[in-house]
């Protein structure tokens, strides 16, 4: 479901960079990072519903509601 429609849809949003699912195979937990050519190009994605379109995609896969926090990139390689 992430990679087939989660990103899917991200690359089609402008600005997308890249997308990670980090996951914890004990615990169920995971943490999805998009990365984005400016602070205004995810904030547009945020805006337009695309977010919010994407949460429910996974809705079935979440214990409880979901949190977002956003970060800056300081050193990437």
């Amino acid at each position: 479901v992430y990679r087939e429609s989660v990103v899917s849809a991200a690359k089609e949003q402008n600005g997308y960079k890249n997308a990670l699912l980090l996951t914890d195979s004990e615990t169920g937990k995971f943490i999805s990072v998009t990365l984005w050519e400016t602070e205004a190009d995810m904030t547009a994605g945020e805006a337009s519903g695309y977010y919010k379109e994407q949460l429910g995609k996974l809705g079935a896969f979440f214990a409880g509601p979901p949190t977002m926090e956003h970060y800056e990139v300081s050193v990437q390689d």
